[in-house]
């Protein structure tokens, strides 16, 4: 059979996908042992997991930024999830940091958009999670700003009151929250989640995937996986299981 008479025949293999909007620590989620690779292995055949982290961006950019990621009319009923991991960038201290700076309230007020726009294009806030920024070590931190001539930029106090915000805002769109602040430091030190005081290290993506996966695993339960298993497919007649 002429490959294009099967694809007229069979019907299209249309992934799921789940869409990764972030910073730095949305970006370096697809590194090795990254909690973006953890989630696309135990999506395989499931969903598309697809990263659009964006090093060094806020809210403020990432507002502007979402509907040519995800445009209306673009097949936004396929989307699964949407993780939007904002705050570390943001919650830089102002006089220090004014390019990245984002005061609170228009930090909660961009989140909120956020969350309204992709339910006006038919992503439903069930569909929807928001991550917190982590906590900060501040000492090591600190070295990474020296290393660049710079001064220490941010603070875990200040870092503590996004994560706050961000919690309130998805309480009150009615969104999932990983509240990865209030969870790293609870009860442990949670210096060796972070690689550099402010990123993550592979511990920290391991966390993160855990804690994340265990708040998408009820949503993607029910998702087929797509093709047959092998040992199912008729092999003398594979048109049959495979269109």
């Amino acid at each position: 059979m002429a490959l294009a008479e099967a694809a007229c025949r069979g019907r299209l293999l249309l992934w799921p996908r789940v869409v990764l909007f972030g910073d730095s620590i949305t970006e370096y989620s697809f590194q090795e042992h990254g909690w973006g690779t953890f989630l696309a292995q135990r999506l395989v055949r499931k969903c598309d997991v697809l990263n659009r982290g964006f090093s060094g961006y806020n809210t403020r950019w990432a507002k502007l930024l979402l509907p040519r990621l995800i445009p209306a009319g673009a097949g936004a009923e396929s989307i699964a999830a949407v993780t939007l991991f904002f705050g570390a960038n943001d919650s830089a201290l102002e006089e220090l940091n004014p390019k990245q700076h984002v005061p609170l309230e228009e930090y909660a007020a961009n989140l909120k958009s956020m969350v309204q726009y992709l339910g006006s294009v038919g992503i439903t806030e069930d569909r929807v999670i928001l991550i917190t920024p982590p906590p900060l070590q501040e000492a090591a931190w600190e070295q990474a700003c020296l290393a660049k001539g710079d001064r220490l930029n941010r603070r875990n106090a200040t870092a503590g009151q996004y994560a706050q915000a961000c919690v309130q805002v998805a309480r009150a769109c009615g969104t999932e929250v990983l509240d990865l602040w209030t969870l790293m430091q609870k009860d442990q030190d949670f210096s060796s989640y972070l690689s550099d005081g402010l990123h993550l290290s592979a511990e920290g993506n391991s966390f993160v995937a855990a804690q994340l996966w265990a708040r998408l695993r009820e949503k993607l339960s029910a998702l087929p996986s797509l093709g047959p298993y092998w040992r199912d497919v008729d092999h003398t007649d594979p048109e049959t299981s495979l269109l």
